[in-house]
């Protein structure tokens, strides 16, 4: 594997009274998927928000290509080259499906070799480029949520559940997307409870139980050990 791109050492994320994030240690390889795995509630989306900097590490450090960004504000992780897909989309309702890619594109106008890239992963946001974010479908939001974090080229990219509770065809156009994204040398962190998508997708794979790392190592061991799935997330996932 590459260098990583992100490091976390010994992070830890205090919630209000709960100690979410408990010594997290992580490697994301520049250039390759890392899959960010484990049931609900063990800290996935914390490590994710932890990085971009809505929730502030109590102690340990986040290193971004050897750069301590661990107290950085949120615009200045996202200037330095951090796309972020939260589970909730943080997309603008009110606004039309182009605002929503402008504002997205921090450092100036979108490139239309890449509009094109993204009309061809996701169709939809073409017919309705002028339209309202608000009337859009589920999962047509999902598309534009991801297409805003990929407005242009990132040095790395957080994606939280790209795929929850969407239709399967729909999950197929995202998975889809994210391949493109993959081939392109993008690195991504990519939290997802398909396994499916996540064994297609991902090179490197990280369980988290309780706020910590469990395990760690190649996707392809852990897509092709049912035992060792058994094991770390409770879940049989060889049928999937």
């Amino acid at each position: 594997m590459s260098e990583p791109i992100l490091k976390l050492e010994d992070v830890y994320t205090n919630i209000a009274q709960y100690h979410i994030l408990q010594g997290v240690n992580l490697e994301v390889p520049a250039g390759a998927v890392t899959m960010l795995l484990g049931r609900n509630g063990v800290g996935k989306t914390t490590t994710l928000r932890t990085i971009i900097g809505h929730w502030r590490a109590h102690r340990g450090r986040i290193l971004l290509d050897g750069e301590d960004i661990t107290t950085l504000p949120t615009p200045s992780i996202a200037r330095a080259g951090v796309g972020f897909v939260p589970e909730d989309m943080g997309i603008f309702s009110d606004l039309t499906v182009e605002e929503n890619m402008v504002l997205a594109a921090v450092s100036g106008k979108l490139d239309s070799a890449r509009l094109d890239w993204i009309f061809q992963a996701f169709p939809p946001l073409k017919t309705f480029w002028k339209s309202e974010a608000g009337t859009l479908s589920g999962g047509q939001k999902q598309m534009l949520s991801i297409a805003r974090a990929m407005a242009e080229e990132r040095r790395l990219y957080l994606i939280d559940e790209p795929t929850k509770g969407l239709a399967p065809a729909i999950v197929s156009t995202m998975a889809r997307a994210l391949r493109d994204l993959k081939n392109q040398g993008a690195s991504v962190l990519l939290v997802e409870q398909n396994f499916a998508v996540a064994k297609a997708l991902g090179d490197s794979a990280n369980v988290m139980d309780d706020g910590r790392m469990i395990w760690s190592g190649e996707m392809a061991e852990l897509a092709t050990d049912a035992a060792l799935q058994e094991r770390l997330m409770g879940l049989s996932m060889e049928a999937h």
